[in-house]
């Protein structure tokens, strides 16, 4: 039996946009929608994708997917991740931890931020894309 694990994603990954292609060809499958605890902040990225923050204050809740994915995939999918993002912990507001994507604070500097919108979706949504 393949060892799976969660992940968080909140950007290019999810279901549905550009990049979900790469969560399907390793079989990871969609468990849920979620948010986290309201300790991140999001920024955009050239309006291409998204980079998620820990922050001490100011954070909000993000809208996130959990995706089971397998263990041999995992490198995979992350390998493909734009240049300054990586995998780290991410807690989810019903307390749990799970791996997800997050961005490098120096990659966000110089970046708009988008964390009152509370995810992607609607940041998108927002801007009319």
């Amino acid at each position: 039996m393949t060892e799976t694990v969660y992940l968080a994603v909140n950007g290019g990954l999810m279901r549905g946009m550009d990049a979900n292609e790469r969560l399907i060809a390793v079989n990871a499958t969609f468990v849920q929608e979620a948010t986290t605890d309201p300790i991140y902040r999001l920024f955009t990225i050239d309006d291409r994708y998204p980079a998620m923050l820990r922050v001490s204050e100011g954070g909000n809740a993000i809208a996130v997917e959990i995706w089971a994915i397998p263990q041999e995939g995992l490198a995979e999918v992350l390998i493909g991740e734009p240049p300054g993002l990586s995998i780290g912990k991410v807690r989810l507001a019903d307390g749990k931890e799970v791996l997800g994507v997050l961005g490098e604070a120096i990659m966000c500097t110089q970046e708009r931020e988008i964390t009152q919108y509370g995810g992607w979706r609607k940041y998108l949504a927002h801007v009319g894309v």
